[in-house]
């Protein structure tokens, strides 16, 4: 773990072991407003400029403040919708913070509030209850001046999801310079705002955004050796951590945080990590970093040394951090502890507690009753990566109502995701009704029996609009209405990752983070909840099983290659598992031994799968393919 002590480019650690990670658009999209003053860290997606304008507008007006709108025909309207967004943030996180930090310590206090929620085994906690037992009242008054000294709001990060880089386009319809684009455009915008946080770049590397990160002084350190602006990496291995790195090392960028997630035990869009399982990827963590962060320093102070800029002495802090599908208090300390990470991310249990996300009444009551059955890995994105989503959310239903009534298609009114040119010049949507129809009308030229029509065309209009649903909630939440005064229908889509089928019950925060820390069981009662790292083997077993299907028939060598190193890694992994299960020792003898059994019933459904598809798994892929 980071060492504030001995590392003078490292900064203060955070209050919490916990963060809140990015959820949809518009889930977290003021979660920093609702939980920073209490010390805990959560991320904004600033993808949707358009619903960062409106929440721009919601909170001024909430809160007095003067608004000058940022119309689409202003010149970088973009950028300057979110750097006006993200300093509004600030300024009403740091007027919450002075609020928590000046009130009395006495029940029911928000600074009061502000130190419970702090974890049991936490130095500022025990600080803190020393200050409660102390009887002499000058001391205690000392205590509290120290406390007080040592509070720190939560971090107000952001994120872009490197994959939406849509180009832009001027009113004469040409294509606007690069560094308008969606990514470089929100890139710029957070480069540009006075916070002092950190962004996640999030869906692998994407070259174009990374080279323009060197234009921004904010992310290179000052005098001090202090970097105001950081660089999280969302990763889903070692590797992919290794080499976006190194690329943004070779422009004297740090990253000061690799932050690894499940690639399908987890919310939103699923990067599918090949059968790489958590526990072997966080392993291999534990025993490299060191490596990686010396390797990497190296090549940053030669890229430093290059531009004449201060190289580090020592490294700056670099945090691991891992998150998805994480579900008890025993999982978050095991993690902690075992494989010595920073802090843990906790998503989809978040979507309960209102106190820190957005998320509609009626979506909301969907959420709790929902169970495994509700929860799919869709085709619905039109990014084309497969998307946890919610089936019978209310995007879904009002999606099969327009089916129903022979309008596919959603109008698309914000057009993040446009990406295909089939039938236009510039880029649509796939997820659109012109693209829908104009798709459906091709189909209807290709001679095809009535059951092949149907299963194509189901196809083409499972496509969903999530660039506007996801954005949905905080608008119903906060009654968010029209420049004419009128509060439209609005459809919510939401993308909750599996664990939501264990949480049942709207949650405050002091429960919910209660239940992190292992002051309360949320679970208590849910007994069909496998380990994490069990659920996450399964769902990469039914994927591995779907995948492997699908090709059966006509394989190509590169899809045998990929499904035996799929198939290779999940057994790897499986093996690992076997010599890790019985040293949680935090856990019973007999969840151990159950985990165990479940562990062995998956490897043996898997290799009886193997065998039944002895022509794939079995024979060289160059003879398959000859044949």
């Amino acid at each position: 773990m980071c060492n504030t002590t001995t590392n003078t480019n490292c900064k203060p650690g955070n209050i919490h072991s916990v963060h809140i990670p990015v959820m949809g658009t518009g889930f977290s999209i003021d979660t920093p407003i609702k939980v920073a003053q209490y010390g805990i860290s959560s991320v904004i997606s600033i993808v949707d400029d358009c619903l960062i304008e409106d929440m721009r507008k919601y909170h001024s007006d909430l809160r007095g403040k003067d608004y000058v709108p940022i119309t689409k025909e202003d010149e970088d309207h973009r950028a300057r919708r979110i750097t006006a967004y993200l300093d509004l943030v600030d300024d009403i996180v740091q007027q919450e913070f002075k609020k928590v930090k000046s009130s009395a310590f006495e029940p029911g206090s928000e600074i009061t509030k502000y130190f419970e929620l702090l974890a049991e085994d936490s130095l500022l906690k025990a600080q803190y209850n020393t200050m409660l037992a102390e009887t002499d009242p000058a001391r205690k008054n000392e205590l509290q001046k120290n406390l007080r000294g040592q509070m720190k709001a939560g971090s107000i990060d952001v994120n872009i999801m490197t994959k939406l880089d849509r180009p832009n386009y001027g009113p004469d319809k040409k294509e606007l310079p690069s560094e308008y684009s969606d990514a470089l455009a929100a890139l710029r915008g957070y480069a540009q705002s006075k916070l002092d946080s950190a962004i996640v770049f999030s869906a692998g590397i994407n070259r174009r955004l990374y080279s323009y990160i060197e234009k921004f002084k904010d992310f290179y350190a000052d005098a001090a050796g202090v970097m105001k602006k950081r660089i999280i990496l969302k990763v889903t291995d070692y590797r992919s951590s290794f080499v976006q790195g190194c690329f943004l090392a070779k422009k004297g960028l740090w990253v000061s945080e690799y932050r690894v997630e499940s690639g399908l035990n987890c919310g939103g869009h699923a990067f599918v990590s090949d059968g790489y399982l958590m526990g072997p990827i966080l392993e291999e963590f534990k025993k490299k970093k060191s490596e990686l962060i010396a390797t990497i320093l190296n090549i940053c102070n030669e890229a430093l040394l290059a531009k004449n800029l201060k190289t580090f002495d020592e490294a700056p802090c670099t945090r691991i951090t891992t998150q998805g599908g994480i579900g008890t208090a025993k999982e978050n300390k095991f993690l902690l502890e075992f494989y010595q990470i920073d802090g843990t991310g906790w998503a989809t249990p978040f979507l309960l507690c209102p106190e820190a996300t957005n998320v509609d009444r009626v979506t909301l009551q969907k959420l709790c009753a929902a169970t495994e059955d509700d929860i799919e890995l869709s085709e619905i994105s039109p990014l084309g990566v497969p998307f946890h989503n919610l089936k019978e959310s209310p995007s879904e239903l009002e999606k099969r109502r327009k089916i129903e009534l022979g309008r596919p298609g959603s109008a698309c009114p914000k057009g993040y995701l446009v990406s295909s040119r089939e039938f236009t010049e510039l880029p649509i949507c796939t997820a659109s009704r012109q693209y829908q129809k104009l798709k459906l009308d091709q189909l209807k030229t290709v001679e095809l029996d009535p059951s092949a029509f149907k299963q194509r065309a189901a196809q083409i209009m499972r496509k969903s609009c999530i660039c506007n649903d996801l954005a949905e909630s905080p608008l119903i939440t906060h009654h968010v209405v029209t420049k004419h005064g009128i509060e439209p229908k609005r459809f919510t889509a939401i993308c909750p990752g599996p664990n939501i089928a264990y949480f049942s019950r709207i949650v405050s925060l002091s429960e919910m983070i209660g239940h992190i820390y292992g002051r309360l069981n949320l679970l208590e009662g849910v007994a069909a909840r496998p380990n994490m790292f069990i659920k996450e083997l399964q769902l990469n077993i039914e994927y591995f099983v779907k995948e492997v299907k699908k090709i059966a028939p006509a394989p190509s060598q590169k899809q045998i290659e990929y499904v035996n190193e799929f198939k290779k890694n999940l057994l790897e992994g499986i093996e690992y598992y076997r010599e890790l299960f019985p040293r949680m020792i935090e856990e019973t003898e007999s969840y151990r031994a159950q985990t165990l059994a479940q562990l062995q019933e998956f490897k043996k459904h898997l290799e009886n799968f193997i065998a039944e598809h002895t022509a794939i798994f079995s024979t060289p892929a160059r003879q398959l393919v000859a044949a």
